[in-house]
């Protein structure tokens, strides 16, 4: 369908209503009498609970319910499903994580107690009114100090020491050995900030129970609905799926940290049962500081081995990872499933990583926007950096030497993955030609003039996207018309800002000739949706969207069979196209609509015949897809304040064949703003256990003035993985951005001697690192 197929540039067709405040979310969802939860929290990032005393707030106006650890009936647990393994083989250190914990809190936010009342003002009111006696302990929240013998235990018992697991990839006697041989070694130290996700909508949850057919309903916004109702029934509540509806409606963000079951959605069920009515909880934007899972919190040593000509030989990463006090549903996930990324897009033959992973009292970590490829690219490409400056190279003739060439696809990286398709180079030389790299010393001599640093920043980044690798997650759709001609389609995708339901709109016009007024799309309902494995990983497309085109596919089968019968022809004579069915070689024909109107009609198909037109596919794509492309930042840093100024950014991308031009560039920008936002100033902060950074006056989340324009130009190289040939693009502009932007900052401080700095790139870390190469400090 011209104009509104694959590949055209389709305004979003959810904005209609978002712009317009007609979204539908949680909170916006009626239910009358409905109570509030309030959550206690614990002050404490290591105490003892010697005593609770909830008399005084079952007292107060307006309650109805406190709920403690006493008060459960069940042992309402939560639980990681990554498994890993310790040194010995033996499998990770799983605690039991309660959504009230009985005896002990390990981290500030901490659940303790749930208040339930006719407000939210009465509910926070006698949540205060609750006594708790605590014992203050001994933490830790950094991973170097988590790491000696001597550090504070989170877990006495479970193990010596606050280790969790001990995860390796790679060949170390190979990596080893060419350390041995080569010519140069150049080695960084480096950490990883720990950052919050901070979606525009806070976690929530309206939870209801049916007492004649004890069945749970929770609305709530979730990436996972499917997932989420099954961990939450089955394993939390201790019942059948089937007597938990999850209901996901619109939903304002979630990059990962809302793809976990989390004590609230637990709490308010539980309440909800014994009350008989709806109950209510939102964060405050402070509660999901503490309570939501952060992300990230790295701390590295990456070391990267030459021959005399630049050639890579090696590459070796030994990571400590902040797992926080618990294990989130993937907490292991960020730290190890996606380091196979080390590789880059560079013909480094071994490669080796050890990743150790940590306790602290702290909030669990999870994923969040790249999952892991950002802080692997970041490695690979601050390496490269540094090995240049070493041998005296230029960056980008460094990189062309070593880059993977498309002839030698497929190519079996040093690390795990084997990348399908791609063309690298030409990533690279597109690049630098939209950011007009040539002209960079010209402008970099303007900005001296006026007293100001000018630096730019190169990163070739890839990740894996809809893994894991060789083994993708399945995916379900169903194409159901309905007797009116008009088709519903309902995916197990869920959308919260990524487009689905425009682009799931172009697909069928594509396959099926369906105009986007005759199409409705149903997602986020487990009882309206028969499976779905959700929206994570920059899956959708090449998973949602592969199970769209096979049920698309034998819509067409079906159809074909009753086109044939009204049309008084032989099935194999019937051609399809452009939505309608045609009897080969004439112009006698029906079209789509028309049929499944038919099918309806007991009059109009045989005796016996199945009534109806519709199909549904569960399906799993052949392989993970290797989204790459070319970053470029250029900033300018004033040196005496420190404060930097991005000025242009380009990115190349390929991201295999593009369904939509102008969401994919949404979605770039997006993933570049967020590593915008962690390299220049994101970062949760503790002191004492305490957070430092609960608040935007605190933690500063980046704002349109701190951006610049951005240039995206597509380089696509479909792969043949999926029949959509999609790569995925969700998290791909996060995933550059951290080595560029960090590259450029290093590059304007070049002449202090200034060769790295760690994350957020503050102001103040900025001034500090000038002001210290200075003369005299």
């Amino acid at each position: 369908m011209d104009g509104m197929g694959i590949g055209a540039p389709v305004r979003r067709v959810e904005d209609r209503r978002f712009l317009r405040g007609a979204g539908r979310f949680v909170d916006d969802i009626p239910a009358p009498g409905a109570l509030h939860l309030h959550v206690l929290r614990s002050p404490h990032a290591a105490a003892r609970i010697l005593s609770l005393d909830a008399a005084a707030a079952c007292a107060m106006p307006g309650v109805r319910l406190v709920l403690t650890a006493a008060d459960l009936d069940i042992p309402a647990r939560l639980r990681c499903v990554t498994p890993r393994q310790r040194r010995d083989g033996s499998p990770l250190v799983q605690p039991e994580w309660r959504v009230l914990p009985r005896d002990m809190v390990r981290f500030v936010g901490d659940v303790v107690a749930a208040v339930v009342a006719e407000t939210p003002a009465e509910a926070q009111d006698a949540a205060e009114r609750i006594a708790v006696a605590y014992e203050p302990l001994p933490a830790v929240t950094d991973l170097a100090e988590a790491v000696r013998p001597d550090a504070p235990q989170v877990w006495p018992g479970l193990a010596p020491g606050n280790e969790c697991f001990h995860f390796r990839l790679g060949d170390v006697a190979a990596v080893e050995a060419a350390f041995a041989r080569a010519a140069h070694v150049v080695s960084l130290d480096y950490r990883i900030s720990r950052v919050s996700a901070n979606p525009l909508e806070p976690r929530n949850a309206l939870a209801l129970h049916d007492p004649i057919e004890d069945r749970y309903t929770l609305y709530t916004g979730t990436q996972l609905p499917h997932v989420m109702r099954n961990e939450i029934a089955e394993f939390a509540l201790g019942v059948p799926s089937n007597r938990l509806r999850l209901v996901s409606p619109d939903v304002g963000g979630g990059f990962g940290m809302k793809e976990s079951p989390f004590p609230e959605h637990v709490l308010c069920l539980l309440a909800a049962r014994r009350l008989g009515r709806p109950v209510r909880w939102t964060a405050t934007r402070t509660e999901s500081f503490l309570g939501d899972s952060h992300a990230r919190d790295n701390l590295s040593r990456a070391e990267l081995a030459l021959a005399a000509d630049g050639s890579f030989l090696a590459m070796r990463v030994r990571t400590l990872a902040n797992l926080g006090a618990y294990l989130a549903w993937q907490g292991p996930v960020s730290s190890t499933n996606n380091v196979g990324g080390l590789a880059g897009v560079y013909r480094t033959p071994h490669i080796c990583t050890e990743v150790t992973g940590l306790f602290t009292h702290t909030q669990p970590t999870a994923p969040y926007r790249g999952a892991g490829r950002p802080e692997a690219i970041h490695a690979m490409e601050r390496l490269v950096d540094l090995a240049a400056e070493r041998l005296g190279m230029d960056r980008v003739a460094l990189r062309r030497r070593n880059m993977i060439g498309p002839e030698e696809m497929p190519f079996r990286t040093g690390l795990d993955y084997t990348y399908d398709c791609g063309d690298f180079p030409r990533n690279l030389e597109l690049a630098l030609e939209a950011a007009d790299w040539a002209g960079f010393p010209a402008r970099r001599a303007q900005s001296a003039a006026r007293g100001m640093l000018r630096g730019i920043g190169i990163a070739n980044a890839i990740e894996i996207a809809g893994g894991p690798h060789r083994k993708p997650l399945e995916e379900g759709a169903e194409i159901r018309f309905d007797s009116g001609g008009s088709a519903t389609l309902l995916v197990g995708s869920h959308n919260h800002g990524q487009g689905h339901e425009t682009v799931f709109r172009q697909i069928v016009a594509t396959k099926l000739g369906l105009a986007p007024d005759r199409v409705q799309i149903r997602f986020g309902d487990t009882d309206s949706v028969a499976h779905g494995r959700g929206t994570i990983g920059s899956r959708s497309m090449m998973a949602c969207g592969a199970a769209l085109v096979g049920a698309a596919e034998k819509v067409i089968a079906r159809g074909r069979q009753i086109a044939a019968h009204l049309l008084e022809a032989a099935e194999a004579d019937i051609e399809f196209e452009a939505g309608r069915f045609r009897i080969a070689g004439t112009d006698r024909g029906i079209d789509l609509e028309a049929v499944a109107r038919q099918s309806y009609l007991p009059g109009a198909l045989p005796d016996g015949a199945e009534l109806g037109l519709g199909a549904a596919l569960v399906t799993r794509p052949g392989d993970g897809t290797f989204p790459n492309g070319c970053h470029i930042a250029e900033v300018e840093i004033d040196p005496e304040t420190g404060e930097t100024r991005l000025l242009a950014y380009t990115v190349v991308d390929d991201v295999g064949t593009v369904i939509n031009p102008l969401l994919l560039k949404g979605q770039i920008h997006g993933g570049v703003a967020q590593g915008f936002g962690q390299v220049f100033g994101e970062a949760i902060l503790y002191r004492d256990g305490q957070i430092l950074t609960a608040s935007f006056q605190d933690y500063p989340m980046p704002r349109a003035a701190d951006l610049c324009a951005m240039q995206v130009t597509s380089n696509p190289v479909p792969t043949r993985t999926n029949p959509l040939g999609v790569k995925g693009a969700g998290e791909a502009g996060t995933v550059g951005a951290l080595p560029a932007l960090v590259g450029a900052v290093v590059d304007a401080l070049r002449p202090f001697g200034v060769t790295h700095l760690d994350m957020p790139l503050t102001p103040e870390r900025v001034w500090q690192a000038i002001r210290a190469a200075r003369p005299g400090g």
